[in-house]
């Protein structure tokens, strides 16, 4: 979701040392940001940069090809090509750096551009060949050949998850993450906010949902559940990935003018999950239908570590964090998670990558 912003802490444990750019190097220090994680760094190097002439911007979600690659989607704005940009990574120190570009291309092979696409969520299949991303526009998940950026195919999306009129989603507001299982069987397709019959409860908690696919990476997907889940109060559901086949971890984020970003990450368990796809509505559904969820972290609680805010912010590390990965595992049974902020193109927002270790168990 590209938020439209005008154009206008906690004890340092571990000393590290992030790479930002090439020609300055300061130190950076991560340190704890809840007994469940540890900011091991953090890059501003990709912020207001391009690469073969495209703006590197708007990244809006990102996916862990292996220990040291990744992919990320562009948020589309205007007439840019929608692509995505292979990187390099490192989470030791921190840095990252754009290796590569695929242009994203209809079926007739001309480019996706902010006129019909605008990337949210993304899933690289097996193999590094083909990718799923979603399109909040309609809703749409489309499957694009990394080869040439053609598309290939497109999955199913349930009716009542299109925009209004056509269904009950909001425009702005629906297919903001998708997460793949290890074993790559199943996809699970985020909405950011509710549908029109579930809405918003009097704690200003939106009831969202889940859409579980079934199938195999590369072949056809087919929706087979629906899981209930409610984001704190004021928040939106913004990432998802898979941790185990009984359990996610999740993010969910807030802009206030004046006053910045909010940026917390959950755990969220499977264990019996209610599928919800018959339930009309989720207002009058009973409140153990809901995803049960646990506080893995909150951004604003890391160390600032040196980072520099172009606007007010609770904590100058924060930003538009839009993108969430999960990569391997670390010393001491930890995983490696990776967050990448969205700048909307805009001067006072930062593209910035951040790298943290956090304890699922």
């Amino acid at each position: 979701m590209r938020w439209h912003q005008p154009l206008a802490a906690a004890v340092v444990l571990t000393a590290l040392t992030t790479t930002l750019t090439a020609s300055a190097t300061p130190l950076q220090y991560g340190g704890a940001c809840s007994q469940h994680a540890t900011l091991l760094g953090f890059s501003d190097a990709l912020d207001k940069t391009t690469y073969d002439g495209q703006p590197v911007a708007g990244l809006s979600a990102l996916n862990v090809t292996g220990p040291h690659s990744a992919v990320a989607l562009v948020d589309n704005v205007a007439t840019t090509p929608a692509r995505v940009f292979d990187l390099k990574v490192n989470s030791k120190p921190t840095s990252v750096q754009v290796d590569g570009m695929t242009i994203l291309r209809r079926p007739d092979g001309t480019p996706y551009n902010g006129g019909d696409f605008d990337g949210e969520g993304l899933v690289v299949e097996r193999g590094d060949r083909t990718i799923l991303a979603t399109s909040e526009r309609e809703p749409s998940i489309r499957r694009f050949r990394l080869s040439d950026g053609k598309q290939i195919g497109q999955l199913p999306v349930p009716a009542r998850f299109r925009v209004a009129p056509a269904g009950e989603a909001t425009s702005n507001a629906t297919f903001e993450s998708l997460a793949v299982s290890r074993d790559g069987l199943s996809l699970y397709a985020g909405m950011e906010g509710p549908l029109a019959s579930d809405g918003t409860d009097a704690g200003n908690r939106s009831r969202n949902r889940i859409i579980r696919y079934f199938g195999l990476p590369g072949h056809d997907y087919r929706p087979v559940a629906q899981y209930a889940y409610q984001p704190d109060p004021g928040l939106a559901l913004v990432e998802l990935a898979s941790a185990s086949p009984t359990e996610l971890v999740s993010m969910e984020r807030t802009f206030t003018p004046g006053v910045g970003n909010t940026i917390r990450v959950f755990t969220v368990s499977l264990r019996r999950a209610a599928d919800v796809t018959k339930v009309a509505s989720l207002a009058d559904a009973p409140t153990s239908v809901f995803l049960q969820k646990k506080l893995l972290f909150d951004l604003v609680d890391c160390p600032p570590s040196g980072a520099v805010a172009k606007q007010p912010q609770p904590n100058p590390l924060l930003d538009n964090v839009e993108a969430l990965a999960l990569g391997g595992y670390l010393p001491g049974g930890r995983r490696q998670l990776y967050l990448m902020s969205d700048d909307n193109n805009g001067a006072t927002q930062i593209t910035r990558f951040y790298s943290l270790a956090v304890n699922l168990a």
